[in-house]
Order: C-alpha cells, then sequence, then structure tokens
C-alpha cells in the first residue's frame, strides 16, 4: 500500500513558475525506492496524459518531449517526495495534476506515460494558468 499527496498547485499567470511536490507513505519494509513514481496531468474535457517519471532510488527520469525544457522531475529520497518543477507556464498547463506509484519496471521510455501501470493514485493538485 502506498498513500501519495500532492501539494503546490495554485493559479497564476502565463509565464510563472510552480513546483508541485508529492508525499509518497508507506508500511512496506522496502519504502519506495524501487518503485516508479509519475506525474500525470488532465486538462478539462480532455484524456490524463504521462508528464514525468522518476526511478526512485536512483533518480533516472523521464520526461514527455513537449515538456522538456521547462519542466523538470526530482526527489528527495530522505523525505520521500517526487518534485515537479514547472517553468514558463502556459495556459495549456491548466489541468489537475495527479502522482502516482508502479513497480520500478515500469519507468522506462515506452511505459513511464502509461496510466494503467499506475497502481497508486494520489487526490490531485489543480494548476491554472492565465493569460
Amino acid at each position: 500500500q502506498v498513500r501519495l499527496a500532492e501539494s503546490g498547485g495554485g493559479s497564476v499567470q502565463a509565464g510563472s513558475s510552480l513546483k508541485l511536490s508529492c508525499k509518497a507513505t508507506t508500511d512496506a519494509p522496502s519504502g519506495i525506492s524501487g518503485r516508479c513514481l509519475a506525474w500525470f496531468r488532465q486538462a478539462p474535457g480532455k484524456e490524463r496524459e504521462g508528464v514525468a517519471a522518476i526511478y526512485f532510488g536512483s533518480g533516472s527520469t523521464y520526461m514527455v518531449d513537449s515538456l522538456k525544457g521547462r519542466f523538470t522531475i526530482s526527489q528527495d529520497k530522505y523525505r520521500n517526495t517526487m518534485f515537479l518543477q514547472m517553468d514558463r507556464l502556459q495556459e495549456d498547463d491548466t489541468a489537475m495534476y495527479y502522482c502516482a506509484a508502479a513497480g520500478g519496471i515500469y519507468c522506462r521510455n515506452d511505459g513511464f506515460y502509461e496510466d494503467w501501470h499506475f497502481d497508486y493514485w494520489g487526490q490531485g493538485t489543480q494548476v491554472t494558468v492565465s493569460s
């Protein structure tokens, strides 16, 4: 069982930055290390889409091409927390952002963005970008 709690969303102007956090907790003896933690987002009227993922522990990262250069995923291993730094935000970035956890094998270029691999989900944090 993994519990995920996102924070850091808000309403900002285009061009601004936000940093989302996802705190993971588990009773598993192995902790969170070795799991794939990811960010997804869902805009109104659109399907949920993968944003980025990180292999928790080693820190290997994966990012959709369209967001590279603006978004950065990172981790704090000691606080079991994942982050998403979002810079130069655009109106198209408006969405509910979710963090999710899966087995480590899904942290790969052809899998990190597929939501059906992820067993655990947070409640989401809203990001609204206005012009």
